[in-house]
């Protein structure tokens, strides 16, 4: 008896040789490749979250708050101590993870005859929350320095006539926070269109003392989003909880495109747990931040083919540099070493995460070594 053949699954053409979103997870001693938070949560912490958690394992019977009011009462508070911008919780909302936010964004502003427009190199998976919700997708691109300039910022949304505007500060791959007028000259243009202006603020809590944040500007602009997480600098990236601040409209509207009780008893627990010992898990941001500064600098110094790095300025935990002749030798080279970073961004790049003083001087030697033997 004959097996028949399997039918063909009807895949969405445009899927079809596409392959799943990830970095690649390696057992390797050094990991900083994906821009995670070295330092675990403390004794305290992890106590917190299992003492929350095991009472919300209580009713798990029962599905969870679907609007989560109290997480988003949490979320604002914490706002109003970390950029001085006083929140209603009805501004905030949460999901699993920013992807999670950005996919309800794209759901509700997005779609079939709308345009997203971004500036490249930015984060790649924009381009893949366009596809996943049928929107067309545009980037511009940003100058040499990675900054983007307004008035060609501007004129890409004239012509383009985006819904939805998704500017990353700071940018992801390159570490870059955008200049305060550069994000009001595209929210003024996007108000004429209209447009959403998304500002990816992952990694705001790295950025250097003087450097704004996008929430200054909500009380101005009702068709501004700006994104927050709690993976990187709460170093809580495996609690996967994403948020972001914006007008009560428009998180409505978020609201309608969510699927039902899509945050977890568990998971929201878990967060407010977190979110009580801000502080503690906070304490390693500015460590963090001069041992990006100090990195930045000593990259700075080296040479290849007598030539020095070029290294992005950078206000997240990482760093963007280059420029290499191969990088992916580079990148085997450190890994051949022990040390795992991120082979990304522009051709000639690579990204490394800030990690603890000993994992940095270990990517510090291991490139060292990499660099000698390409020049002898």
């Amino acid at each position: 008896m004959t097996t028949p053949d399997a039918p063909a699954l009807p895949l969405r053409p445009e899927l079809a040789d596409e392959v799943p979103y990830g970095a690649p997870q390696l057992d390797v001693p050094v990991r900083l490749n994906v821009n995670e938070n070295p330092y675990p949560p403390s004794d305290e912490v992890v106590a917190t979250v299992a003492e929350r958690v095991a009472q919300a394992a209580h009713t798990l019977n029962r599905y969870p708050d679907r609007d989560f009011a109290d997480l988003r009462a949490d979320l604002a508070d914490y706002l109003a101590v970390e950029s001085g911008v006083r929140l209603d919780p009805t501004q905030v909302w949460a999901a699993n993870g920013s992807n999670e936010i950005m996919l309800h964004l794209l759901q509700a502003f997005g779609g079939p005859g709308r345009t997203a427009v971004s500036f490249a190199p930015t984060y790649s998976m924009y381009p893949e929350y366009a596809r996943d919700t049928h929107t067309r997708w545009v980037t511009g691109r940003r100058a040499e320095d990675f900054t983007i300039d307004p008035d060609a910022a501007v004129a890409l949304i004239e012509a383009e006539q985006p819904s939805v505007v998704l500017l990353a500060s700071p940018n992801n791959p390159t570490g870059t926070a955008l200049d305060p007028g550069t994000i009001e000259a595209v929210l003024d243009a996007a108000t004429r269109v209209p447009a959403v202006v998304v500002v990816d603020e992952a990694y705001a809590e790295f950025r250097r003392e003087g450097t704004p944040s996008a929430l200054a500007l909500l009380d101005r602009y009702p068709h501004l989003a700006v994104t927050r997480t709690m993976s990187k600098a709460f170093a809580a990236a495996g609690l996967r909880l994403g948020y972001l601040a914006a007008s009560s409209a428009l998180v409505d509207a978020l609201r309608v495109v969510r699927l039902p009780y899509h945050l977890s008893a568990v998971t929201q627990a878990a967060a407010r747990a977190a979110l009580e010992h801000r502080e503690s898990l906070l304490a390693q941001v500015a460590d963090l931040r001069a041992g990006r500064d100090e990195l930045v600098a000593w990259l700075r110094q080296q040479h290849v083919g007598g030539r020095p790095l070029q290294v992005a300025e950078s206000d997240a935990n990482f760093v963007l540099f280059g420029v290499l002749d191969d990088r992916h030798a580079v990148w085997q080279g450190l890994l051949d070493r022990g040390v795992l970073i991120r082979e990304t961004g522009p051709d000639g790049w690579l990204r490394v995460s800030v990690g603890t003083p000993g994992e940095t001087q270990a990517f510090k030697d291991a490139l060292t070594a990499v660099i000698g033997e390409k020049e002898q």
